[in-house]
């Protein structure tokens, strides 16, 4: 493929794919899940010139515990920086935090198709059928769910995604050359950007140097002393680009590196992450015994495998597991494979419980792009053998593209409406609470901080200062609500570790809470948005 003819597909394919998305992006009218509306939260805040502040506690685990919070004693900045910008330019919407994902979400097929390309030049396949394989995966990619869907929301998922990817096709060009890489080698400077700037998205980034170091020590031959140079050289830039955020976080949470995600590698059950009084510990962790831990682990291998990345694209997605064997060798793809493989392993054996709550989910990216690339190979492989053994003249290498295309095609435009319901939904509830909130005298904005189970929704949707509501008895419950001077509780589901059902069991304190009858909505769907809500006044002083 000539250098235009190259510059050509990938223009279309970008196009195609920001098309998708722009249409897909539509559908979707509120930040779900949380994290993306703390990102939509803190970016307003941003640009209204309040800093990088949140409106909502939504953990109690790092310090200072404050309003308005600092952002990002978890996660990192990077999304918010990249949407500050439309959202000056636009307005602080919900629609214009989209623009950063669907723009940055259509590179993915781009970068998709220039792998699969290089896998189909290892595999020694002709012209049309490397085209063929190459431009499919990126089509494929364009319109397969899990990358659809999250290039829809404002979160970490699609900047990281696209920045591993960048990287890792950089070093798997940089493995295949087989020739003596000098220190200077501008590739290795990028190199360091990519992982720097990965590393302000998700801090699953240092799997993508440590998938560099893999590639630099074994597949790249050079004396064990410029070896080290080549290890070196990315991470000196990687670590001048993210030095200035540690430093940040040293002022402000007295920590340079995320210790909080440390501690939830100690959490037992996903609520853990809301507690107040009874923080995750080494020694409660323990207790659970070993039959628990491994439990634990079992539970988080079949969440990733499963609820990640087999079910949302399936069936392609069991058809690229199937073909991974295929796509081992070929070096184009081992940095890929080693990244995917390190974050799959260490969230679902290091993290099983707070896995099961996003932890992989966002960092799955590259793993479902390694799993297009493979399905595509193995439908290749397939369809190239049975036309040997039938004797076919004439090249069918567009089957497998077509039929992946159409599948992923199909199940998106099934699935996706769903995911768009849910956001009408959520909108729904938090819109009508506001407006009965209201009629019973009650301004959320004013009412001081709010003590809720889905505290970063309420504070992205309303004027209100948010508390999570930790899975504890009402004793600690009204502990915080003193700490914070908190007047108001609101419990929009019946499942969150045991509320709002625990206030009927008479334990201390329970009295404390007492129901408030906030009336119907006349809208009949923020009625049923509303209908499972609870509010309550805390009385007790």
């Amino acid at each position: 493929m000539t250098r235009r003819e190259a510059l050509v597909t990938a223009a279309l394919l970008f196009a195609l794919a920001l098309g998708v998305r722009a249409l897909a992006a539509l559908v979707v009218v509120f930040p779900i899940p949380e994290d993306t509306a703390y990102y939509v939260d803190v970016t307003r805040n941003l640009v209204a010139g309040r800093g990088l502040v949140a409106d909502v506690l939504w953990s109690y685990q790092t310090p200072p515990l404050v309003f308005p919070r600092p952002a990002f004693e978890v996660w990192l900045p990077l999304p918010s920086f990249l949407a500050a910008g439309p959202m000056f330019l636009l307005g602080s919407t919900f629609r214009a935090a989209q623009v950063i994902p669907v723009l940055v979400g259509a590179l993915v097929p781009v970068l998709a198709w220039r792998l699969a390309a290089d896998v189909a030049a290892e595999r020694g396949l002709t012209s049309g059928r490397a085209r063929t394989l190459a431009i499919g995966t990126g089509l494929t990619c364009a319109v397969y769910l899990p990358l659809l869907l999250h290039s829809t929301l404002l979160d970490s998922t699609m900047p990281f995604t696209v920045l591993a990817l960048g990287a890792c096709l950089v070093m798997g060009r940089l493995a295949r050359e087989r020739q003596l890489i000098r220190p200077t080698d501008p590739r290795l400077a990028g190199l360091g950007v990519l992982i720097g700037l990965a590393a302000l998205t998700r801090n699953e980034a240092i799997w993508i140097g440590l998938a560099w170091a893999v590639v630099a020590w074994t597949m790249i031959p050079a004396a064990r002393s410029t070896r080290m140079v080549l290890i070196v050289v990315p991470g000196v830039v990687a670590a001048a680009l993210f030095a200035p955020w540690a430093i940040r976080d040293w002022q402000v949470f007295g920590n340079p590196l995320p210790g909080q995600a440390l501690a939830n590698a100690l959490s037992v059950t996903g609520f853990d992450i809301f507690a107040w009084n009874d923080p995750p510990t080494v020694a409660r962790y323990l207790a659970v015994g070993p039959a628990r831990l491994l439990e634990m682990r079992v539970e988080g291998l079949g969440h990733n495998l499963l609820s990640v990345l087999l079910v949302p694209g399936a069936p392609l997605s069991l058809v690229g597991l199937l073909s991974l064997p295929l796509v081992v060798r070929p070096a184009a793809l081992r940095p890929l494979i080693i990244v995917g493989g390190i974050t799959f392993l260490v969230t679902s054996l290091a993290f099983p419980v707070a896995t099961t709550w996003g932890t992989f989910l966002h960092a799955a990216g590259t793993v479902h792009v390694l799993l297009v690339i493979a399905a595509l190979v193995g439908l290749d492989e397939l369809i190239a053998r049975l036309g040997r053994h039938r004797g076919w003249t004439k090249p069918v290498a567009w089957l497998a593209p077509t039929l992946t295309v159409t599948g992923a095609v199909l199940f998106s435009a099934v699935l996706f409406p769903s995911f768009g319901g849910n956001s009408r939904g959520i909108a729904d509830r938090y819109a009508a609470l506001d407006s009965q909130l209201a009629a019973n005298g009650i301004q959320l904005g004013r009412a001081g901080p709010v003590i809720t189970d889905f505290p970063i929704w309420l504070a992205a949707a309303t004027d209100a200062d948010a508390l999570a509501l930790p899975a504890e008895p009402p004793a600690d419950v009204m502990n915080l609500a003193r700490r914070f001077g908190a007047q108001l509780l609101i419990v929009s589901s019946n499942d969150h570790g045991g509320w709002p059902a625990v206030l009927e069991t008479g334990q201390p304190d329970a009295a404390c809470f007492e129901p408030l009858n906030i009336g119907t909505p006349a809208d009949p769907s923020q009625a049923l948005a509303i209908a499972a809500t609870r509010v309550y006044r805390i009385v007790c002083p």
